[in-house]
């Protein structure tokens, strides 16, 4: 059962603070996709580049838990809350769907094209964020499906086809059920929201959900690792460029805003507010440190749309 911490209907300004902080998450994202896939090229391997990343920011969080007392309180509450029942085992394992996400990535995007993968991924997590949101599974309690919320969701969706429209499609449409894998990711990503919310309530602190949510992670990551070195062998070597090791810290960013906006903003909201960052981090990324594509008119388009979006759906009715 959910805890409720906070009303179910904030202020307007702690709403969009929250929408804010969940903006910057989605930045941090962007710019940690763009480095884990760097790393990940380097090394030909996706899934051990994201290891790395899970890794590294497991360690930063195991060393700051560990040296801060506070934290070491909070991790203590945690673990009395699931001993009595009132937090679930499973709700602690949230960190699971973005070691899914990640793996999914390294099968499907050289089928599906990035463009296909992410539309796939935001209508899944759009979906569930309305029914998590509805049944209450967030800190945040039950949020009812309004006409804003609904239109805002579509809205978003729409925004991210266009801005991926430039990137390509999939040339074989047999190849589209390929799209169900980064679709169940969504799907556990507005349940990985809200769940690691729980664990942020249960423990009173803001780090520790980061570290459980790294840390079930990591261990999915170990095993998916252990799987692709017995079919496809060992990474190449470790480069030596400092810079394509900071997806963790990034990674901390990201999961540190969302278990803080959470229970002010609901599922929905926050997964809106992380997808329009990320779209404005990729445009930032294209201005400074552009790639082969660099900056679009469609992806300047569809970051506009999404900021839309966050917009409508955070209207109350």
């Amino acid at each position: 059962m959910s805890t409720v911490i906070s009303s179910p209907h904030p202020p307007a300004h702690v709403r969009v603070a929250g929408a804010a902080l969940a903006a910057l998450g989605g930045v941090a994202l962007a710019v940690q996709g763009r480095i884990n896939g760097q790393l990940g090229h380097l090394i030909h391997d996706g899934v051990f580049a994201a290891l790395i990343s899970f890794g590294t920011g497991t360690i930063l969080l195991v060393a700051a838990v560990s040296s801060t007392p506070s934290a070491r309180a909070g991790l203590r509450r945690l673990r009395s809350s699931v001993r009595g029942g009132r937090l679930r085992v499973w709700q602690c394992l949230g960190g699971a769907c973005g070691a899914f996400l990640v793996t999914t990535q390294g099968l499907t995007v050289s089928i599906l094209g990035v463009a296909v993968f992410t539309v796939a991924v935001v209508a899944g997590q759009v979906v569930a964020s309305l029914v998590v949101d509805r049944q209450g599974v967030g800190p945040g309690g039950p949020q009812p499906v309004t006409p804003p919320r609904a239109v805002g969701a579509l809205l978003a969706v729409v925004a991210v086809v266009i801005a991926v429209s430039d990137h390509g499609a999939i040339e074989d449409a047999g190849g589209l059920w390929w799209a169900l894998l980064p679709a169940v990711a969504g799907l556990g990503l507005a349940w990985q929201l809200a769940v690691n919310g729980l664990v942020r309530v249960a423990a009173d602190h803001v780090v520790v959900p980061t570290l459980v949510n790294f840390s079930v992670g990591t261990i999915v990551l170990l095993l998916a690792a252990a799987v692709d070195a017995l079919v496809r062998g060992l990474p190449a070597a470790l480069p030596g460029d400092w810079w394509l090791y900071v997806g963790g810290p990034l990674g901390i960013v990201t999961v540190l805003t969302a278990v803080s906006a959470v229970r002010f903003t609901g599922v929905l909201l926050l997964g809106l507010s992380s997808v329009a960052g990320q779209l404005l981090g990729a445009v930032l990324l294209d201005l400074v440190v552009p790639t082969t594509g660099g900056l679009t008119v469609a992806g300047a388009v569809g970051t506009a749309l999404t900021m839309v979006a966050v917009g409508i759906a955070a209207i109350r009715r």
